[in-house]
């Protein structure tokens, strides 16, 4: 939980304790239903929560923006943003329901209310979202493929709609179609050697 508030020091008490929350939550329920690996489990707060908080290093997220997670597995990078910005909406999806039945779990737990979750896959899914988030589930061509059509028009933040994924590792091959694509290195917002390769990368995406 430090590791958070080195980062984010201006949290309020109810984000304090919901993040602080996060912890027993997931280990009791990884328990029963296994969505992180043990290793990871033990390093959540830095492999998983901060982690997906990258995002917020690169943009701050306006009020009433709506966001859908795909593949969020065990809600990365969707619930801990969705704690640090309340007065946005998401939306986590997932083809395999076991993980989300997680998810619910720790949504009720930390009582958040700005979160809906659907097991599907996410074609079937015909709302538009602000920002399509995700964590390094598909090359990004199959993920734009997939996403396709589901970008809201009216633009109300400083960056464009459109994706933002987090991946590690050389994305030239990968991005080399994307030429609006921006990389962010998230060494440049955390110090920690695990961040070492790992970006976060916006795409601008047309609503059509």
């Amino acid at each position: 939980m430090e590791l958070i508030l080195k980062y984010f020091p201006d949290l309020t008490e109810k984000q304090i304790a919901q993040f602080e929350a996060l912890e027993d939550l997931y280990k009791d329920w990884n328990l029963k239903i296994n969505v992180v690996s043990r290793k990871d489990i033990d390093e959540l707060y830095l492999r998983h929560v901060l982690h997906s908080l990258a995002i917020a290093k690169v943009i701050n997220f306006k009020d009433g923006s709506s966001l859908m997670d795909v593949g969020t597995g065990g809600g990365f990078p969707g619930i801990p943003l969705a704690v640090l910005f309340p007065n946005c909406q998401f939306h986590l999806v997932d083809s395999i329901n076991k993980k989300l039945n997680v998810v619910r779990e720790v949504m009720a737990g930390l009582e958040l209310e700005n979160v809906k979750v659907t097991h599907t896959r996410v074609e079937e899914i015909n709302e538009t979202y602000d920002f399509i988030i995700s964590r390094a589930v598909a090359a990004m061509p199959t993920f734009v493929h997939w996403v396709k059509g589901k970008i809201a028009k009216p633009q109300n933040n400083d960056l464009k709609n459109g994706v933002i994924y987090l991946k590690g590792g050389d994305l030239t091959e990968e991005l080399k179609d994307y030429q609006t694509t921006t990389i962010y290195n998230i060494s440049d917002f955390f110090e920690e050697d695990f961040f070492e390769t790992k970006k976060v990368v916006h795409l601008p995406l047309k609503w059509k």
